[in-house]
């Protein structure tokens, strides 16, 4: 028994911040759009609702798309690393906030990867039994630990949330295969956040010296990126003996529409094959996928057994792909 995407949805931030927004920083429109793909992005600017606020409203609008009360839920994973606080977890935030009184939960944090890494994990508990119904969100809201001073940065993240819910599935659909990797030898180098955690908590020095804000050395992690998604999506086609002719979609991270592209040339589809926004939102880092899932359900572009694989990249090195049988 595989699990099944039944629902999903989105949230996204209303404030909208263009590229003219950032042309302080010694930069242009067209350098950014050029370069990244990204035209526009969302940042929730109010300072009482978080990562949380948006996983919450991203999981209401799950439940009245499947008709379900918050009480059916099982279990709640939240993929994210801007968590509203260390603890209590995004996941517990979320289950008070909908009122899933009979639901556990925990965050998992693997940066860009947060959500794929959580669609595995709860697609686990599906296939063994252990729950009926696991709501699988990713959020983060990037703006919250991105340098608005550093042009390196500022121009890239948006804040948003996403998640789908899983169900047992019929014979043959659902989740049916994915590779996961890390690699934390290169990638504790090259994007990090260096200050906030036990080897470095906050302090008058920290603070200063903008230790808590995110850093990317840009042209390696982009060099990293382009071969890890590239080689995870052709992977999953090999390993499921698809080609691009099986492909409905592919669904990739939304960091940069080069490397989007590079993938899907890596795959042999055309970009009509593949799901792309990043050029509305930016890089919301856990929420991309299940933003780039609830918009192409909401289209009403996928059938009953569209073949679709995923295919993310981030910090940690964290990546991975997965093939994903749609169950309409």
């Amino acid at each position: 028994m595989k699990a099944a995407i039944t629902a999903t949805a989105k949230y996204l931030p209303p404030e909208r911040f263009t590229n003219f927004d950032f042309v302080h920083l010694d930069t242009s429109d067209e350098w950014i759009r050029t370069r990244t793909g990204i035209i526009e992005r969302r940042f929730l600017t109010d300072p009482t609702k978080a990562t949380a606020y948006m996983c919450a409203e991203a999981a209401r609008q799950i439940l009245d798309k499947r008709g379900i009360s918050a009480e059916e839920i099982d279990c709640i994973i939240v993929g994210t690393i801007t968590p509203d606080m260390f603890f209590p977890s995004t996941a517990c935030l979320v289950q008070d906030s909908i009122q899933a009184k009979n639901a556990w939960g925990f965050d998992l944090s693997a940066a860009c990867s947060g959500f794929l890494y959580a669609l595995v994990t709860g697609a686990q508990f599906i296939e063994t039994g252990a729950c009926k119904k696991v709501l699988v969100l990713g959020g983060d809201k990037m703006s919250a630990i991105t340098d608005m001073q550093d042009r390196n940065t500022a121009i890239l993240f948006g804040d948003g949330a996403g998640g789908v819910l899983l169900e047992p599935a019929k014979e043959g659909y659902g989740l049916l295969d994915f590779r996961l990797y890390s690699d934390g030898t290169n990638g504790k180098h090259h994007l990090y956040m260096k200050a906030g955690g036990s080897l470095m908590p906050a302090s008058h020095e920290t603070v200063s010296k903008r230790l808590h804000y995110i850093y990317q050395d840009g042209k390696t992690v982009f060099k990293s990126a382009v071969i890890g998604m590239a080689e995870v999506a052709a992977e999953i086609m090999v390993r499921n003996h698809l080609s691009a002719d099986d492909v409905a979609y592919l669904v990739p991270h939304q960091a940069n529409l080069r490397i989007i592209k590079a993938t899907a040339e890596r795959m042999g589809i055309g970009m009509e094959k593949v799901a792309v926004n990043i050029h509305k939102y930016g890089n919301t880092t856990a929420a991309t996928v299940p933003i780039c899932l609830a918009e192409l359900d909401e289209e009403g572009k996928l059938r009953d057994g569209d073949n679709l694989i995923i295919a993310t990249y981030g910090a940690g090195y964290t990546w991975g792909g997965a093939l994903v049988k749609w169950q309409a």
